[in-house]
């Protein structure tokens, strides 16, 4: 699917939408349909995802491999002989295609798709140029297919022409493609002796999910990979989907380079965090050479970073930064029951160590409770007295080699303000080390807590390791005390989230507002309002303006200013007019008519000398207290129109200190916002200012969201700063503001 997905939609999300309540793989319906039953937001967006049924494709009764080879040398025949191997293992027949044999690998060879016994579910295609097979796989019905063939949207303008011309084809044959730029991960062998929730995996890298795959040496189930490639047709988005549904899945994982689609991204997201699934993802591009090498790769955006950043945070995505994380943090969130505490405790023989990991657990955010008095009496039943035990807990290395070190283990675990115990071994100590990973192993076994062990040993090889850490399947066990960390804060981080989570797609408006009628007159396609033009656009939507008049003449400006109220400013007016202040083009504190004329005077000659062109001068109600706050939208090549709010004036420009979210949204999230905000605090009154109306701003906030899903497209941008927010009771008014149309 190419092209944009803002205020309309891409003839891709016509065929994805569905009906609210409908079931995940109901029939696609038609744009009238969806919009009359509720399939769209107010501005045409989808609501629902429609998820493919992949089953047939991870699953397929019968496959086709076109193209297939048994001559030695050729690369065709090692893909054939491992498809043949894949196939014997989920029960498929094989059926090799290919214009010139008549067997291959002592299977009947047919010259066409056509000429197959028997209906196909899947189509491999070890072709250099897909394009011409996929018509033939449209009249053969063939629902699901995979294309190897790289030289597309990954090589540059050509490539992403024939892209295209690919991605065409497929949409007019009917089928579902996998590629092209993907390879054999999805035939992989997994492991069947493995139990417990499983990893789905996706990857538009194959080599990047190596790392994951070996997961099944250390005793993690994986179910299924997804090396989605260029992502011509099916995305990451439509296996995300499907692998939520799944019940033995109990984490996906993914490696992604680019989004193909923000709004199919969030949907799928959205739908996972209905269903509680943990979606751990690595998302390239948080730095410009990333962001080149993952288009230079896959031919996608990678969108804005910030934006791409507080979109996954927004839906539950849990995003990490490397491959070691991506492992451990998945692999945790899969098998670990829900934390009925969120306190952590900290468990070592050393006080070294205990305060060591301390810290690093408290400066990612994690809690660690002091436990009761009544505990760390208990605990120093078997600790000596002069050892702290109120969390950290160092037993002083003795304990750990006889009766005592599974008593303090279950004696910790029976706190109800821990939730997850934490044991760093920095190295392997035989025999006490030993015994210490067996009593933790079984303390795991016996309790619906989470325990948690970091092997510190550079080895790894050791039996304490090997067979009784990994060898249980209710412990954690990490290498590295970051990754640990990581993945704890993740795990209660997204158990928290989905306690709370509500869909916003269930609440987005289905219908315009009475203030999107208004809205359209004021709209100058093409154009960048004046300031007065932009304030009258907020007043249609209920945010709150100065009282102010736009005049043309010094006489009309003095007169103005009585029922406006001294003391006033004056600012000029006009379309592409911005940076006022720094052109001189703003008074502020005129007290007299002597001074409202000479500021007219100044002010329009100053707009002449710079060849401003205005509509007028506005005469405005002076607000001189107060926190001055920014509120506004812009669109992301990605995810379409954004909200941001941040600190105003000149610190949106110093500081930078702004958080996004990509509509819609509700209150909850408008709030969290502004905890995300380094500068929350002046919000809440410092210095012995008084706290300030954050409900009157939250509102604010609400309201611009639904000027940008209403508006679309038409308004590309839109900037209130500052926005005055006034003390508790008291609203929020917007005393400048910049807006672009389409």
């Amino acid at each position: 699917m190419l092209g944009s997905t803002h205020g309309t939609l891409t003839t891709d999300f016509r065929a994805r939408v569905v009906a609210c309540g409908e079931e995940p793989h109901a029939s696609v319906v038609s744009l009238p349909t969806a919009t009359r039953q509720g399939g769209l937001d107010v501005s045409g967006r989808p609501l629902h995802l429609a998820v493919p049924d992949l089953d047939r494709f991870f699953r397929p009764r019968s496959v086709a491999v076109v193209g297939a080879s048994d001559a030695e040398g050729r690369p065709n025949t090692g893909i054939t002989r491992q498809l043949i191997a894949w196939s014997e293992r989920v029960g498929a027949r094989l059926h090799p295609v290919h214009p010139t044999r008549t067997s291959v690998f002592g299977l009947a060879c047919f010259p066409a798709v056509g000429a197959l016994p028997e209906p196909v579910d899947l189509a491999v295609l070890l072709v250099a140029d897909p394009l011409p097979v996929i018509e033939e796989l449209g009249e053969a019905k063939v629902p699901f297919a995979v294309a190897f063939a790289s030289g597309f949207a990954e090589t540059g303008e050509a490539g992403a022409a024939a892209q295209a011309r690919l991605a065409a084809a497929v949409e007019r044959s009917g089928l579902r493609l996998l590629g092209p730029n993907t390879n054999l991960n999805a035939f992989e062998r997994f492991r069947d002796d493995l139990e417990g929730p499983a990893i789905a995996l996706i990857t538009q890298s194959g080599h990047q999910g190596r790392p994951l795959h070996a997961l099944q040496e250390l005793g993690i189930r994986l179910s299924h990979w997804a090396p989605t490639g260029n992502e011509a047709d099916l995305e990451t988005a439509d296996f995300l989907a499907y692998f939520a549904q799944l019940p033995e899945v109990g984490a996906v994982a993914c490696y992604v380079e680019g989004l193909k689609d923000g709004r199919s991204f969030l949907l799928a997201a959205d739908r996972a965090a209905r269903a509680k699934v943990p979606v751990v993802a690595v998302k390239v591009g948080r730095t410009e050479a990333g962001a080149e090498a993952a288009a230079s790769h896959t031919g996608k955006l990678t969108g804005a970073d910030q934006v791409v950043d507080a979109a996954m945070r927004q839906f539950g995505v849990i995003r990490v930064d490397g491959l070691d994380e991506l492992q451990d943090t998945a692999a945790l969130l899969a098998r670990a029951r829900p934390p009925q505490a969120e306190g952590v405790a900290v468990y070592s023989i050393s006080g070294g160590t205990g305060a060591h990991f301390a810290d690093l657990a408290t400066a990612a955010g994690l809690t660690l409770p002091a436990l009761s008095p009544a505990k760390q009496a208990e605990l120093h039943t078997w600790i000596p007295e002069y050892l702290n035990v109120a969390n950290p807990v160092d037993n002083g290395g003795h304990p750990v080699g006889d009766a005592r070190g599974r008593k303090i283990i279950d004696a910790i675990l029976a706190d109800p303000a821990v939730g997850v115990l934490i044991c760093p071994i920095t190295g392997p100590f035989p025999p006490m080390s030993d015994r210490l990973a067996q009593d933790l192993a079984d303390a795991a076994e016996a309790t619906d807590k989470l325990v948690c062990v970091i092997w510190g040993s550079p080895v790894g090889t050791e039996d304490a390791y090997r067979t009784t850490l990994l060898g249980s399947s209710r412990l954690a066990t990490f290498r590295t005390a970051r990754n640990c960390v990581t993945a704890v804060k993740a795990y209660l981080d997204h158990h928290r989230f989905t306690d709370r989570y509500r869909s916003p797609f269930e609440d987005a408006p289905r219908t315009p507002s009475p203030s999107f009628r208004k809205a359209q007159n004021l709209l100058r396609p093409g154009r960048q309002l004046s300031e007065h033009a932009a304030k009258q656009l907020l007043r249609a939507y209920g945010i709150r303006v100065p009282r102010e008049q736009l005049v043309t003449s010094a006489a009309a400006a003095v007169r103005a200013a009585g029922p406006v109220g001294y003391p006033v400013v004056m600012k000029a007016s006009g379309p592409r007019l911005a940076h006022k202040t720094e052109l001189g083009l703003v008074k502020v504190g005129l007290t007299s008519a002597s001074q409202i004329r000479d500021a007219y005077r100044e002010l329009t000659d100053i707009a002449r000398y710079e060849s401003v062109d205005l509509d007028g001068v506005l005469v405005c109600q002076m607000i001189d207290r107060g926190v001055e706050m920014m509120v506004g939208v812009t669109h992301d090549a990605l995810f379409g129109p954004t909200v941001t709010v941040g600190l105003g004036g000149v610190l949106v420009e110093v500081l930078h200190d702004a958080a996004v979210r990509v509509p819609p949204f509700g209150e909850r999230d408008a709030r969290d916002m502004l905890g995300e905000l380094r500068g929350r605090a002046l919000l809440e009154g410092v210095r012995g200012g008084a706290p300030v109306d954050v409900d009157a701003l939250v509102e604010v906030v609400l309201r611009v969201q639904r000027m940008a899903l209403e508006l679309g497209d038409d308004l590309t941008e839109l900037d209130i700063n500052p926005l005055v927010v006034l003390g508790r009771g008291q609203g929020a008014v917007a005393l400048d503001a910049l807006a672009v149309c389409r």
